[in-house]
């Protein structure tokens, strides 16, 4: 692995980023966390060839037609190129094809069609992809929005074939020779409405010399055929021997005649690949350019800007551009189409944490019109998302829209109804709906009634009840700044129920039964029963709302810290629990070695920033550090556990920045180490936001003082009024912490009880 990352460096190093260059493309490796598996995930990525958070992505195919893990590093074998939406290998994917070129002869098995690489032959970039197959067949990737710019280069005197898999489920083609076009829809995927098709075109600048179509369920082959629908129906064509071909795909949910607009308006200007490489590359460098690192090592940048990039992915775009110039969707919720905008692609239970706060600080238009997107969403199934790829599969615990609600608010991005907004979180939180445990609250009544969710009525019983109280208490403060008496008065009392599974006995959160009796024979490092892939060490920390509440109950400042230490340093032995069996995020723990540290998963990820309230400051400026440089980097073993969604990115960014939302709805940000000498954030109000720390280097991770525009600056928190308003930040840096500093009462960050 040494060797490999020292050649990305190399060539990041080439490409050296100044403020007037801000080639910041060239530091992205899109093959980071490529090399997954079910038993141990190193990020459960793929090479993602798209713009932000657009709504197709193109990659390399490795897995078979319908496998979670369509790329995996370790393969050597590349069978199909496929526009793809999947967020991660543990859920479905939707609207997928694959385009497979071949030389020599027509195979279209998916598993004879294979062609063999070398990494060393593959190009992995936001803007582009390439591949040259050892038979020296080279597939090119550019994307836009809704589409991609391909170009497949045949070996000269080489029969050139070229293979459209119509993948899982439901598929049309038709081939058009004459205009050297393809046509057709896919249907696959779950959860969608009668009748649901995503809709393809293909445009070739090369004759077709041969066609035909195929069926994927049997691998037959009809010569001469145009037209083929069913079950796994595709199609295959074949130009001039050694042949370099250009081909531009598109697609719409909406209909035939939206995919040909969407591939004329992306690209119908670009002659050649070129151009959309070209374009690709200044979309991502505007975007990535909004934070602007110097100053670190060429390691660092190059693992900043790789997980910016996974950050800047989802949720995805569900619209698309009508011929007037305006937004229109269809819906994944009620199956119509609808005038404005949408977004899908995302489990809130991980993403609620970072990814959406770092958009509120980076994209605070786009995020305006995902809160109303989401009461669109209210309107048209009843429900508010919390789980979707892309309409609504209601997975995992928590009902975090009403966080994302809050959050926007409190950080003046007003752009929705709050009153509609807690209607419809209210709904939520007194009902149970048909999806999952996420869709509505499980345990809803007891939860109101007794003040907790029992277990083991109801599985992962402690962890539900406390993200049950933190969503109460965005609840609660979203009705307060808004000025809604009503909700207000409904949610105060619930937004303490933390506290109800709570045992000074043993000093963790523990699961209760309906009769207030604790679960027996505890032992604090059993993985799963009350809780969600996890154990008490990690859920202990989950009072995002009451951080002060929780030191209180934990007995003050030094009973708290000393618990904090003793998660790293406890043996990382795994009680497998209620799992049966190792899973893959108690594998990871135990790899981190950072005792019961378990950083690859969601629950604990805000834990190393708790040492800020709690008179300990400088220990979470070495922990964030400590993490950042653990366990992540650049390369395809870059993640300590499933990316998910960008949030697992969204985390190092937001931390390399020096800062980490501990608790979303508050506009406030902890504050950590940053990890460069220098950082600008670009804003969207045009202002500047900057980081300096000129003595920063992997010694000096301590904060000895701070200035805010030039007044000293205590604060353990810096808020998003101050980063959106612009200036700078300025922190002396040491080897040694400032034991000192940030001790006063003002200077710890919100918290319910004061």
């Amino acid at each position: 692995m040494k060797l490999k990352l020292l050649g990305f460096l190399m060539t990041c190093a080439i490409a050296s980023v100044t403020a007037q260059e801000r080639d910041l493309v060239r530091y992205v490796n899109t093959l980071q966390g490529t090399n997954s598996k079910h038993e141990l995930t190193r990020g459960n990525t793929y090479p993602t060839t798209a713009l932000p958070f657009g709504m197709h992505t193109w990659t390399p195919q490795t897995g078979k037609n319908g496998d979670g893990w369509k790329y995996q590093y370790f393969k050597d074998k590349i069978r199909g190129f496929q526009q793809a939406h999947q967020c991660s290998s543990w859920t479905r994917d939707y609207a997928v094809f694959s385009l497979m070129p071949m030389v020599d002869e027509l195979v279209v098995d998916e598993n004879k069609r294979e062609a063999k690489f070398s990494h060393q032959n593959e190009v992995a970039k936001p803007n582009y992809y390439k591949v040259t197959f050892d038979n020296q067949l080279t597939t090119e990737i550019a994307p836009t929005e809704r589409g991609a710019h391909l170009r497949f280069s045949y070996p000269k005197s080489k029969k050139s074939y070229l293979v459209l898999d119509g993948y899982t489920r439901l598929s049309g083609v038709q081939i058009f020779p004459k205009a050297q076009k393809i046509t057709g829809y896919v249907n696959n995927g779950e959860g969608f409405k009668k009748g649901w098709k995503s809709y393809f075109v293909i445009q070739f600048d090369q004759p077709i010399k041969a066609y035909g179509t195929w069926d994927n369920k049997t691998n037959t082959v009809k010569t001469d055929s145009t037209t083929a629908e069913g079950l796994g129906k595709g199609a295959y064509i074949e130009f001039m021997a050694g042949v370099k071909v250009q081909a531009k795909v598109a697609s719409s949910y909406i209909s035939a005649t939206q995919a040909e607009l969407n591939l004329q308006q992306e690209l119908g200007k670009d002659k050649t690949l070129e151009q959309t490489k070209a374009n690709a590359a200044a979309v991502w460098n505007k975007a990535l350019g909004k934070i602007l690192v110097e100053g670190g090592s060429e390691e660092d940048i190059a693992t900043f800007y790789s997980c910016f990039f996974r950050a800047s992915l989802f949720s995805r775009k569900f619209y698309e551009i009508g011929k007037d110039g305006q937004p229109y969707y269809f819906s994944p919720y009620d199956g119509k189409i609808h005038p404005g905008y949408m977004f899908t692609d995302t489990g809130f239970w991980d993403t609620f944490r970072a990814q959406f706060p770092l958009n509120t600080l980076i994209h605070p238009e786009m995020h305006g019109r995902y809160l109303q997107a989401m009461l669109d969403a209210y309107e048209q199934c009843g429900w508010l998302p919390s789980w979707s790829f892309p309409s609504e599969a209601g997975s995992m615990i928590g009902n975090h829209a009403i966080s994302l609600f809050t959050d926007a608010w409190a950080k003046g991005i007003q752009t929705f109804d709050p009153k509609k907004a807690l209607e419809a979180y209210a709904h939520e939180a007194m009902n149970k709906g048909p999806w999952g445990p996420a869709n509505g609250r499980d345990g809803w009544k007891e939860y109101f009634e007794l003040g907790y969710v029992p277990y083991p009525k109801y599985r992962e019983a402690t962890a539900k009840t406390l993200e049950y109280a933190y969503d109460d208490f965005c609840g609660y403060e979203l009705a307060r700044l808004s000025g809604n008496d009503f909700y207000q008065s409904v949610f105060a009392r619930q937004m303490y129920n933390y506290k109800n599974v709570y045992d000074p006995a043993t000093r963790f959160m523990r699961g209760k039964d309906a009769n207030g009796q604790w679960t027996p024979k505890f032992d604090p490092t059993e993985w799963g029963g009350p809780f969600t892939e996890g154990n008490a060490w990690h859920w202990q920390w989950s009072v995002f709302q009451d951080i002060q509440g929780l030191i209180n109950l934990m007995g003050g400042n030094e009973n708290f810290t000393a618990k904090l230490d003793s998660v790293f340093t406890e043996p990382n032995k795994v009680n497998v629990g209620t799992y049966g069996g190792m899973i893959h995020e108690m594998t990871e723990m135990v790899m981190a070695n950072m005792g019961q540290y378990a950083h690859g998963n969601q629950p604990i990820q805000h834990m190393v920033y708790l040492y800020n309230y709690a008179n300990e400051p400088w220990k979470a400026q070495f922990r964030a550090r400590e993490v950042m440089k653990k366990l992540y980097n650049a390369t395809e073993n870059g993640y300590p556990g499933d990316e998910d969604q960008g949030q697992t990115s969204s985390w190092y960014v937001l931390s390399a920045l020096g800062f980490y939302s501990v608790t979303p709805g508050t506009g406030e940000y902890v504050l950590g180490s940053p990890l460069f000498k220098k950082i600008t954030l670009t804003l969207a109000n045009g202002k500047k936001f900057v980081i300096e720390a000129p003595a920063n280097d992997a010694s000096h991770v301590y904060i000895k003082s701070a200035t805010l525009n030039g007044k000293p600056y205590t604060h353990n928190y810096i808020s998003h009024a101050d980063l959106v308003s612009g200036g700078t930040l300025k922190l002396e840096m040491d080897t040694k912490p400032a034991t000192n500093r940030g001790l006063h009462k003002e200077d710890k960050p919100f918290s319910l009880t004061k």
